[in-house]
Parts: structure tokens; C-alpha cells; sequence
């Protein structure tokens, strides 16, 4: 019999991924958003996680082998974050009947539980590079562990069996994403390109310079669904990242290639996109409209802040992957691939021209 799954998130990067890749090896998929999403073969849900009731109703039903956590809501402070957050993951497992199977529950996180929240990222003291599970928590309130304490309480309670995947910057295709590095770029490419702006990196110096890794949301797919199949990457939380490692002046210079661009020369200061983008709202529109693009709206596919935060590090950022690799996880994606694929895919759903 076909396994059943619940993707939590289905309309985002990882969610969206992950149902796919689902589809593909088989398994029968529910699709859980806030808005009821479309994607082939899967059986839409639409419920916010924030109403514990409206969860109930919407999946009480259910009885997946697995459930796939890929969805946070961004909130003003840390603490919201945090109140809301967690509350998110608690009515999510608390609205599903306990198993009377095996089941498997997989929750996407990410490097802030190395490097802090986003108000306090990338500061004090750090644990050292390349990051590795067994590094603790931060001494700080931070969303993500107090996601994973519901996880725990719930797996305590409940019986299934869990695992953490914490995947660097996520490359991959949604419209509407709070946290988009892979369309944040290429509409920025596409704006400069158009308007005869300078490509410059807005980063910093140390990100420019320094190795870095990335993650894209098909070898993510594969981890978590690998994680849910393999007994031994049970109640274990993993790192996940494509595998190889580059510095930005050479992903700067690919990047700008495959738009037709060259690249500014990086000045040593940075440039954040929050401030080179904000009076382009409506620039894209008349772009999306004489071009014939579909999403007119430029906040519905960049998202700057987020690209800002992670390319104005202050420090140098690599993952290690041994611990999924003695597991037997061996998949590697390289990460110029993966944003030129996701670059061809904006382009065919006419996203970017």
C-alpha cells in the first residue's frame, strides 16, 4: 500500500519540493496551506495553523505515515515569533490522532540555530565553523528551539519517531515566500539589466571573500524523505547542504553571466538590496506588464531583507554534512546548477523575462 504523507507548507519552497518529490516516489499526499494550493497529484488542505480548532477540523481525519514540517510565519520581534511559532507546531501535532502505525514526523529549521534569531544574527559569541549537530543552542530565545521543545513533547507524548533538518539559504521556485534568495537575485538581475544598473553585490566583505554553502529545496526533499525511510536518522537532527562550498566573487560572476551581465567590482562596502529596491514596486510592474509577466508584484517574489541578512554576515558560514554522510545520505547537488535551474524554471512559468 502507498504510504501517506502530510506536507505542512505546501506552497513554499521546501513544501512544494518535498510534495513533489512524494508524488513522484509514489506516496499519497496531503497538502496543508493557509490557502488551498494546487500542485498535481496532491490532495489540498487549507487550514492556519494559528487557529487550533480551525486544525483540528481540517486535519483530525488524517492518519499520515509522515508529516513534514517546511512553514513558519515571520513575525515583528522574536518573542511573536517565538508565541506564534511554536503554537503553530503544538495545534499542528496536537489536531492529529496518535498514531496507531509508525509514523514519522520531520521538522525544517535552519542555521539560526547556530547563528541566532534575526535580532540577534550573526552576533556573539558563535560556535565555530563548519557548524555541526552537536553544537548546542545558542543562550538566547530563538523560534527554532522552541519549535523543536513542541516536537519533542509531542514525539514523548504520541510514540512516532522525529528528525531536525537544518538546511542553509534554500534555492528553489515559490511565489510569495518570505525568504527567497534564488528569485530575490534574479529579479534584481533582471531590474538591472533592464535599467542599466550596476550588478553589485551587496553584501559584505566577509561573505564576498569567505566560503560559504547553500541548499537546494530538491536535495532537502531528498533528505527529509530519506531521514522519514531510514531507521537510524530517527529522533536525530541533521544539517543539510548541497555539498560543495564557493565564495560569493565567484557565485557573483556565474550569476551575473547568465543574465547577460557583468559584474560591478565589489568596493568593500555594502550595498543592501532593501535600500537599492525600495522604490521598485513599481518599476517590475511596468516590466511585468510589457513583457507579459505573470507576477506584477514585486513582494510576492523578492524578498530583500532576507537576502540582505544573509549576504551582510559578518563572518564566514559552512556546513558540515558528516554525520548524514556516515548515515548513508550521499546525494550532492552543486549549487551554481541549482540556481541556473531555478533561473530556467522563473523563466519558463514567465516569472522573469
Amino acid at each position: 500500500m502507498a504510504k501517506t504523507a502530510l506536507v505542512v507548507g505546501a506552497s513554499g519552497i521546501v513544501g512544494g519540493a518535498t510534495a513533489a518529490l512524494l508524488v513522484e516516489q509514489g506516496w499519497t499526499v496531503h497538502g496543508l496551506a493557509r490557502r488551498a494550493v494546487d500542485l498535481p497529484g496532491v490532495t489540498p488542505v487549507a487550514a492556519d495553523l494559528r487557529d487550533a480548532a480551525a486544525t483540528r477540523e481540517a486535519i483530525g481525519s488524517l492518519a499520515p505515515d509522515a508529516v513534514f514540517i517546511t512553514t513558519w510565519l515571520r513575525q515583528d520581534s522574536e518573542a511573536e515569533n517565538i508565541r506564534v511559532n511554536a503554537a503553530m507546531v503544538r495545534h499542528l501535532l496536537d489536531a492529529l490522532p496518535a498514531p496507531s502505525a509508525p509514523r514519522h514526523v520531520a521538522l525544517v529549521t535552519g542555521l539560526k540555530h547556530y547563528l541566532g534569531p534575526f535580532e540577534a544574527y550573526g552576533q556573539g559569541t558563535l560556535p565555530q565553523t563548519p557548524f555541526r549537530e552537536e553544537q548546542g543552542r545558542l543562550n538566547v530565545e530563538n523560534f527554532y528551539y522552541a519549535q523543536e521543545d513542541e516536537l519533542f513533547a509531542a514525539a514523548a507524548r504520541d510514540g512516532f519517531s522525529w528528525s531536525v533538518h537544518r538546511p542553509h539559504t534554500v534555492i528553489g521556485m515559490a511565489v510569495g515566500n518570505a525568504m527567497n534568495m534564488g528569485t530575490t537575485l534574479a529579479v534584481y538581475a533582471t531590474l538591472c539589466r533592464a535599467l542599466g544598473r550596476p550588478f553589485a553585490f551587496p553584501g559584505s566583505a566577509a561573505q564576498w571573500a569567505g566560503l560559504t554553502d547553500m541548499t537546494d529545496a530538491g536535495l532537502l526533499a531528498r533528505h527529509l524523505l530519506w531521514a522519514a525511510e531510514t531507521e537510524a536518522a530517527h529522533d536525530e537532527a541533521f544539517n543539510v547542504v548541497n555539498g560543495d562550498v564557493f565564495r560569493w566573487q565567484w557565485m557573483w560572476e556565474r550569476i551575473a553571466g547568465w543574465f547577460g551581465l557583468a559584474p560591478a567590482p565589489f568596493d568593500g562596502t555594502m550595498h543592501p538590496l532593501e535600500r537599492q529596491m525600495a522604490e521598485d514596486a513599481p518599476v517590475w510592474r511596468e516590466l511585468a506588464l510589457r513583457e507579459g509577466l505573470a507576477e506584477p508584484e514585486l513582494a510576492r517574489l523578492a524578498s530583500p531583507w532576507h537576502t540582505d541578512a544573509d549576504l551582510g554576515r559578518p563572518i564566514e558560514v559552512v556546513t558540515d554534512m558528516g554525520k548524514s554522510r556516515r548515515l548513508g545520505f550521499t546525494a550532492y547537488q552543486p549549487t551554481d546548477d541549482a540556481f541556473f535551474a531555478l533561473f530556467e524554471r522563473l523563466r519558463a512559468a514567465r516569472l522573469i523575462p
